[in-house]
């Protein structure tokens, strides 16, 4: 399986989700960076809110000593809090869940694949990313490189918007204190009765992640297979569940003329190149502008159910009818922020090594 991406820094993502275990590893940080336990797990709470509190408890092996990254791989794992009685594997196999990777894993791993609760595909492997992008911002952030995210739309619900030229590194922390990540408490309390609605018809809901980084320097990244965004879409695309990218005036700009999309620079009081618009997104040829980095992810109803739905016997290739998924998550988008953020810290981390002042 292609679980490892290797571009400057190395993440390998190993385990299933009803395994023993799921964990990281994590190569080529630099050395002596103060990681601060305490943070890791306020990170991670956000992914799943009162999970860590449980059994689900992050162990790190290897690559932090006296709270620093010592150079050596950094390898943490999590303990999977309950590894229940195999189901009927052929079964499973024998009818792949519409939605779902389990026709496609069958296909591809010749049904040796461990298909229990999605195995290796399942978004449960999101925890050990997001724990990878929770030590990569606390590296991000002594540099003064905050990154944050909100949902900004379920259902056709829709937040408000970060500000693209003049959102602060005050308003991407502001989210991450709330309950339900969202700016626009009316909107959040909207989108909760919308989710709540679904989940009582046994349906699923999809939407919109909204992710800001500020401080980027400009000048990072590179032209044609090495820019920014290419790295950050790579990591995004490594959540299960994610439909499209964007970034800037995203697909909006097709609706443009040159002189609507052209962001004209200007210098401000400090002296710093900036533009008055920033229908870029903060990239420009695959190189940050200093301008902020924008982005959306759009993410699909989680597939999980529960309604009979129809499906093909691929022992007998007769159709059958599947039972309704039991204990199904209506709505993933809000325990997706977090996991969008880590991916982008990734990212962003992995072209700042390149930076000539990154280590000064």
């Amino acid at each position: 399986m292609a679980s490892i991406w290797n571009n400057r820094i190395s993440v390998s993502i190993f385990g299933e989700a009803q395994g023993p275990a799921i964990g990281v590893t994590v190569d080529n940080l630099p050395p002596g960076e103060f990681i601060e336990a305490k943070k890791l797990h306020q990170f991670m709470e956000r992914r799943y809110p009162g999970v860590h509190e449980g059994a689900e408890f992050t162990q790190i092996l290897s690559g932090i000593l006296n709270d620093r990254t010592t150079g050596s791989p950094l390898c943490a794992f999590i303990q999977n809090p309950r590894v229940e009685a195999a189901p009927d594997m052929s079964r499973l196999n024998r009818l792949p869940r519409p939605g779902h990777a389990d026709y496609t894993g069958t296909l591809r791993y010749r049904g040796f694949n461990d298909i229990r609760d999605g195995g290796h595909f399942s978004d449960r492997l999101t925890a050990p990313l997001c724990f990878a992008g929770a030590v990569c911002g606390q590296i991000l952030e002594r540099r003064g490189i905050y990154v944050g995210a909100h949902a900004l739309e379920i259902h056709g619900i829709r937040d408000d918007e970060f500000d693209y030229v003049n959102v602060t590194k005050d308003d991407l922390v502001a989210v991450r204190s709330k309950s339900f990540p969202v700016i626009n408490f009316d909107k959040g309390t909207d989108m909760l009765e919308d989710i709540r609605a679904a989940s009582a018809g046994g349906e699923s809901l999809g939407g919109i992640v909204e992710c800001a980084a500020v401080n980027v320097p400009a000048g990072i990244g590179s032209p044609i297979f090495d820019g920014i965004e290419n790295t950050i879409g790579q990591m995004i695309f490594g959540i299960p569940g994610v439909r499209g990218i964007e970034f800037g005036a995203g697909f909006k700009s097709a609706e443009m003329v040159g002189s609507q999309h052209n962001d004209e620079f200007y210098v401000d009081d400090h002296g710093h190149i900036r533009t008055v618009t920033n229908h870029h997104g903060g990239i420009l040829g695959g190189i940050s502008s200093g301008m902020p980095i924008i982005l959306r992810v759009a993410f699909k109803p989680t597939p999980s159910i529960r309604s009979v739905q129809e499906t093909v016997n691929l022992s007998t290739m007769q159709s059958e009818k599947l039972d309704a998924e039991l204990g199904a998550e209506a709505c993933i988008v809000p325990r997706m922020v977090p996991c969008v953020e880590a991916a982008v810290n990734i990212a962003l981390l992995s072209h700042m090594l390149d930076y000539p002042h990154f280590n000064s």
